[in-house]
């Protein structure tokens, strides 16, 4: 115990050495916040319960869940070509509908005319690490890229509630998706406008995968602030644990940036 917290103490101070003798200018920290406004395109659900195979639920159409805005909250730093963001988003859609035809959710089936509540919510974590094979970041106005490794995880739930016995039904999901892509960035007017874009996707086996996009231009009308205005896709398959959801989410989103 006692020589892993001297190992611990000496890799701190290396860590403190290394980071003291990178360029000022080569570092970045910073906080990012967005304001997005996705519209669900699609968002498919179905379970499994007890072998019994539930009915192909449109949370949009059959249960009338409409679009709301979101936000996300992203931490990121870099030293050098090095770049490492964490970002949180949650989502929350809520409706009430009367069934145009019977359905089956977690092993219960719901008749037709049968008014309903309904509920999805879940949380995506996002950690990036991006490195830049290009950086031209003082030559001009600027151009960077690099591929990018990302981690997703979601967490989150989908409910049915109606009058009536065992109508109330819920169910849990979680799904962690390991991802791969490539990010790049434009100076258009150095030290004022500039532009990103990112693509990544990946998963595993056929039913379980993300697919991600953004792109956005900036301007820094202050020292230290950037103003962001951008597109961004999010598209979600998930199988897991006898859950089933596909998920599409597509809109335009403004992001302030403090940072340095």
């Amino acid at each position: 115990m006692k020589n892993g917290k001297i190992f611990t103490a000496i890799g701190f101070i290396l860590l403190l050495m290394s980071v003291s003798t990178v360029p000022a200018a080569a570092l970045e920290l910073g906080a990012r916040a967005y304001f997005w406004f996705p519209d669900l395109q699609t968002s498919d659900v179905k379970t499994v319960k007890d072998g019994v195979e539930g009915s192909d639920i449109n949370v949009k159409d059959m249960l009338g869940v409409g679009n709301k805005a979101t936000f996300a909250v992203e931490a990121y730093g870099g030293v050098g070509k090095h770049h490492l963001s964490f970002a949180y988003t949650p989502f929350g859609y809520s409706d009430s509908a009367v069934l145009s035809s019977a359905l089956n959710f977690n092993g219960v089936t719901y008749a037709a005319n049968t008014g309903v509540e309904s509920e999805l919510r879940f949380s995506m974590f996002d950690l990036k690490y991006q490195y830049d094979i290009i950086n031209l970041e003082n030559i001009l106005a600027g151009f960077s890229l690099g591929p990018i490794a990302q981690l997703k995880f979601i967490t989150g739930d989908f409910s049915i509630t109606a009058s009536g016995p065992n109508l109330d039904q819920n169910r849990s999901f979680n799904s962690l998706l390991p991802m791969i892509g490539a990010g790049a960035h434009i100076g258009l007017i150095a030290n004022f406008l500039e532009m990103r874009a990112q693509v990544t996707g990946g998963g595993y086996g056929s039913g379980n995968y993300s697919i991600e996009a953004l792109a956005d231009i900036s301007a820094t009308p202050f020292p230290f602030v950037d103003i962001n205005a951008g597109y961004k896709m999010v598209k979600i398959a998930m199988d897991v644990n006898d859950y089933v959801m596909d998920s599409l989410f597509t809109g335009p989103y403004l992001a302030l940036t403090v940072g340095f």
